[in-house]
Protein backbone atom coordinates (compact mmCIF):
# COMPACT_ATOMS: atom_id res chain seq x y z
CA UNK A 1 0.00 0.00 0.00
CA UNK A 2 1.48 3.55 -0.95
CA UNK A 3 2.03 6.47 0.98
CA UNK A 4 -0.95 8.72 -1.01
CA UNK A 5 -3.02 5.79 0.26
CA UNK A 6 -2.30 5.51 3.66
CA UNK A 7 -3.03 9.45 3.84
CA UNK A 8 -6.24 8.94 2.60
CA UNK A 9 -7.40 6.36 4.90
CA UNK A 10 -6.02 8.45 7.59
CA UNK A 11 -8.03 11.42 6.53
CA UNK A 12 -11.15 9.22 6.15
CA UNK A 13 -10.59 7.55 9.44
CA UNK A 14 -10.18 11.10 11.15
CA UNK A 15 -13.54 12.25 10.12
CA UNK A 16 -14.78 10.18 13.17
CA UNK A 17 -11.99 12.27 15.45
CA UNK A 18 -14.84 15.04 15.93
CA UNK A 19 -17.13 12.00 17.40
CA UNK A 20 -14.96 10.36 19.67
CA UNK A 21 -13.67 14.08 21.10
CA UNK A 22 -17.44 15.10 21.57
CA UNK A 23 -18.42 11.34 23.10
CA UNK A 24 -15.41 12.54 25.56
CA UNK A 25 -15.77 16.01 26.35
CA UNK A 26 -19.45 15.55 26.71
CA UNK A 27 -19.00 12.62 29.21
CA UNK A 28 -16.93 14.03 31.38
CA UNK A 29 -18.60 17.42 31.74
CA UNK A 30 -22.03 15.45 32.17
CA UNK A 31 -21.02 12.20 34.20
CA UNK A 32 -18.63 14.10 36.86
CA UNK A 33 -21.17 16.47 38.30
CA UNK A 34 -23.77 13.94 38.16
CA UNK A 35 -21.83 10.98 39.34
CA UNK A 36 -20.67 13.71 42.44
CA UNK A 37 -24.28 14.49 43.11
CA UNK A 38 -24.49 10.58 43.35
CA UNK A 39 -22.14 10.16 46.06
CA UNK A 40 -23.95 12.80 47.85
CA UNK A 41 -27.58 11.70 47.21
CA UNK A 42 -26.23 8.02 48.83
CA UNK A 43 -25.27 9.56 51.73
CA UNK A 44 -28.49 10.70 52.13
CA UNK A 45 -30.50 10.05 55.47
CA UNK A 46 -33.08 8.68 53.89
CA UNK A 47 -33.15 4.93 53.39
CA UNK A 48 -35.26 4.96 50.35
CA UNK A 49 -32.96 7.56 48.67
CA UNK A 50 -30.07 5.44 49.36
CA UNK A 51 -31.63 2.32 48.05
CA UNK A 52 -32.29 4.08 44.95
CA UNK A 53 -29.37 5.48 44.41
CA UNK A 54 -27.48 1.92 45.21
CA UNK A 55 -29.52 0.15 43.22
CA UNK A 56 -28.98 2.55 40.06
CA UNK A 57 -24.92 2.17 40.31
CA UNK A 58 -25.13 -1.71 40.96
CA UNK A 59 -27.55 -1.86 37.96
CA UNK A 60 -25.32 0.70 35.52
CA UNK A 61 -21.64 -1.07 36.67
CA UNK A 62 -23.21 -4.48 36.74
CA UNK A 63 -24.54 -4.68 32.47
CA UNK A 64 -22.69 -4.34 29.48
CA UNK A 65 -22.66 -0.66 28.04
CA UNK A 66 -22.91 -1.41 25.06
CA UNK A 67 -26.50 -3.67 26.16
CA UNK A 68 -27.28 -0.41 27.77
CA UNK A 69 -26.58 1.44 23.91
CA UNK A 70 -28.77 -1.07 22.92
CA UNK A 71 -31.34 -0.60 25.51
CA UNK A 72 -31.83 3.64 25.01
CA UNK A 73 -31.38 3.25 20.93
CA UNK A 74 -33.61 0.73 20.35
CA UNK A 75 -36.16 -0.32 23.39
CA UNK A 76 -36.93 3.24 24.70
CA UNK A 77 -38.27 4.70 21.94
CA UNK A 78 -41.23 2.30 22.01
CA UNK A 79 -42.15 3.05 25.79
CA UNK A 80 -44.04 6.30 24.42
CA UNK A 81 -44.13 9.11 22.14
CA UNK A 82 -41.90 11.50 24.42
CA UNK A 83 -38.61 8.75 24.21
CA UNK A 84 -39.39 8.13 20.38
CA UNK A 85 -39.27 12.09 20.27
CA UNK A 86 -36.37 12.85 22.23
CA UNK A 87 -33.89 9.73 21.29
CA UNK A 88 -34.46 10.18 17.23
CA UNK A 89 -30.45 10.69 16.95
CA UNK A 90 -28.13 7.99 17.74
CA UNK A 91 -25.48 10.13 18.90
CA UNK A 92 -27.95 11.65 21.32
CA UNK A 93 -28.55 8.05 22.22
CA UNK A 94 -24.49 7.19 22.64
CA UNK A 95 -24.49 10.44 25.05
CA UNK A 96 -27.27 9.56 27.15
CA UNK A 97 -25.74 5.81 27.86
CA UNK A 98 -22.24 7.05 28.40
CA UNK A 99 -22.99 9.67 30.96
CA UNK A 100 -25.55 7.61 33.01
CA UNK A 101 -23.10 5.19 32.81
CA UNK A 102 -19.81 6.80 33.68
CA UNK A 103 -21.55 8.86 36.40
CA UNK A 104 -22.39 5.38 38.01
CA UNK A 105 -18.59 4.74 37.62
CA UNK A 106 -17.32 8.27 38.79
CA UNK A 107 -20.12 7.95 41.83
CA UNK A 108 -18.04 4.91 42.96
CA UNK A 109 -14.88 6.88 42.75
CA UNK A 110 -15.76 9.92 44.23
CA UNK A 111 -16.88 8.07 47.73
CA UNK A 112 -14.30 6.45 48.14
CA UNK A 113 -12.51 9.59 47.29
CA UNK A 114 -14.92 10.96 50.39
CA UNK A 115 -13.53 7.99 52.63
CA UNK A 116 -10.46 8.62 52.48
CA UNK A 117 -11.08 12.04 54.09
CA UNK A 118 -10.07 12.21 57.71
CA UNK A 119 -13.45 12.90 59.90
CA UNK A 120 -11.08 15.48 61.74
CA UNK A 121 -11.16 17.43 58.58
CA UNK A 122 -15.27 17.89 58.95
CA UNK A 123 -14.55 18.52 62.66
CA UNK A 124 -12.14 21.14 62.33
CA UNK A 125 -14.57 23.18 59.57
CA UNK A 126 -17.41 22.95 62.36
CA UNK A 127 -14.88 24.36 64.36
CA UNK A 128 -14.13 27.22 62.56
CA UNK A 129 -17.93 28.05 61.64
CA UNK A 130 -17.69 26.98 58.06
CA UNK A 131 -21.19 25.69 56.93
CA UNK A 132 -21.56 22.50 55.08
CA UNK A 133 -21.42 24.19 51.60
CA UNK A 134 -18.17 26.02 52.46
CA UNK A 135 -16.93 22.65 53.85
CA UNK A 136 -17.58 20.99 50.89
CA UNK A 137 -16.30 23.02 47.98
CA UNK A 138 -13.02 24.48 50.20
CA UNK A 139 -11.96 21.23 51.94
CA UNK A 140 -13.36 18.29 51.18
CA UNK A 141 -13.46 18.70 47.59
CA UNK A 142 -9.95 19.37 46.84
CA UNK A 143 -8.99 16.49 48.94
CA UNK A 144 -11.39 14.06 47.69
CA UNK A 145 -10.09 14.67 43.66
CA UNK A 146 -6.84 14.59 44.83
CA UNK A 147 -7.04 11.32 46.34
CA UNK A 148 -9.45 10.08 43.66
CA UNK A 149 -7.45 11.46 40.60
CA UNK A 150 -5.52 8.12 39.62
CA UNK A 151 -9.00 6.43 39.21
CA UNK A 152 -10.29 9.62 37.04
CA UNK A 153 -7.44 8.90 35.16
CA UNK A 154 -8.25 5.55 34.33
CA UNK A 155 -11.98 6.11 33.78
CA UNK A 156 -10.71 8.78 30.70
CA UNK A 157 -8.68 6.23 29.35
CA UNK A 158 -11.53 3.64 29.51
CA UNK A 159 -13.71 6.11 27.87
CA UNK A 160 -11.98 7.28 25.09
CA UNK A 161 -11.79 3.33 24.32
CA UNK A 162 -14.99 2.78 24.95
CA UNK A 163 -16.13 5.04 22.23
CA UNK A 164 -15.89 2.52 19.99
CA UNK A 165 -18.91 0.87 21.13
CA UNK A 166 -21.02 3.79 19.73
CA UNK A 167 -20.03 2.08 16.13
CA UNK A 168 -22.79 -0.88 17.19
CA UNK A 169 -26.13 1.57 16.92
CA UNK A 170 -24.65 3.06 13.77
CA UNK A 171 -22.63 6.46 14.78
CA UNK A 172 -19.88 7.41 12.69
CA UNK A 173 -16.94 7.18 14.42
CA UNK A 174 -13.28 6.00 13.98
CA UNK A 175 -14.08 2.15 13.95
CA UNK A 176 -16.81 3.21 11.45
CA UNK A 177 -14.67 4.81 8.84
CA UNK A 178 -11.66 2.24 9.80
CA UNK A 179 -14.28 -0.83 8.99
CA UNK A 180 -15.47 0.62 5.91
CA UNK A 181 -12.17 1.18 5.02
CA UNK A 182 -10.98 -2.71 5.55
CA UNK A 183 -13.94 -3.68 3.29
CA UNK A 184 -12.94 -0.84 0.44
CA UNK A 185 -8.87 -2.05 0.50
CA UNK A 186 -9.41 -5.35 1.60
CA UNK A 187 -6.54 -4.31 3.92
CA UNK A 188 -5.92 -4.20 7.85
CA UNK A 189 -3.67 -1.56 7.37
CA UNK A 190 -7.06 1.01 8.29
CA UNK A 191 -7.34 -1.19 11.44
CA UNK A 192 -3.88 -0.52 12.47
CA UNK A 193 -3.82 3.18 11.66
CA UNK A 194 -7.21 3.22 14.27
CA UNK A 195 -5.21 1.49 16.77
CA UNK A 196 -2.55 4.51 16.50
CA UNK A 197 -5.16 7.21 16.38
CA UNK A 198 -6.71 5.89 19.97
CA UNK A 199 -3.17 5.05 21.24
CA UNK A 200 -2.09 8.76 20.64
CA UNK A 201 -5.12 10.20 22.16
CA UNK A 202 -4.99 8.29 25.12
CA UNK A 203 -1.66 8.98 25.32
CA UNK A 204 -1.94 12.87 24.82
CA UNK A 205 -4.45 12.45 28.26
CA UNK A 206 -2.21 10.28 30.07
CA UNK A 207 0.49 13.39 29.86
CA UNK A 208 -2.18 15.58 30.96
CA UNK A 209 -3.03 13.65 33.84
CA UNK A 210 0.00 13.13 34.94
CA UNK A 211 0.59 17.19 35.14
CA UNK A 212 -2.22 17.31 37.00
CA UNK A 213 -1.29 15.06 39.60
CA UNK A 214 1.85 16.76 40.07
CA UNK A 215 0.07 20.06 40.04
CA UNK A 216 -2.45 19.38 42.99
CA UNK A 217 0.34 16.78 44.82
CA UNK A 218 1.02 19.58 47.45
Amino acid sequence: MSWSEIFTITSALLQGLGTVLTMFFVTMLAAMPLGFLLTLAGRCRIAPIRWLINAYIYVMRGTPLMLQLFFIYYGLPFVNDFFKMALRSAMVCALLGFVLNYAAYFAEIFRGGLLAVEKGQYEACQVLGLNKVQTILSIILPQMFRVALPSITNESITLIKDTALVFSISVLEILYYAKAAVTRTGSVVPYVIAFLIYLILNSVLQLFFNWLEKKTAY
